[in-house]
């Protein structure tokens, strides 16, 4: 495999975003990403984080407000 994936696991994102794992595993349980677009589950019950389109919510013009 040459190229990097699009999902990848939560730690591996904390790693390459700099947000915390729980930071991370709030915004999928509270709705905050959505789940098939920035999240998905495997079959093995583990989340994965789409690289990609985390990158195109960072960019967006819709901001969550009241953290």
């Amino acid at each position: 495999m040459g190229h990097a994936s699009q999902w990848v696991l939560i730690k591996r994102f904390a790693e390459i975003t700099g947000y915390s794992e729980n930071a991370v595993r709030h915004k999928v349980k509270n709705g905050t990403w959505i789940e098939g677009r920035l999240w998905r589950k495997a079959p093995d019950g583990r989340i994965f984080v789409n690289v990609a389109e985390f990158e195109r919510w960072v960019e967006s013009e819709t901001h969550v407000t009241g953290f």
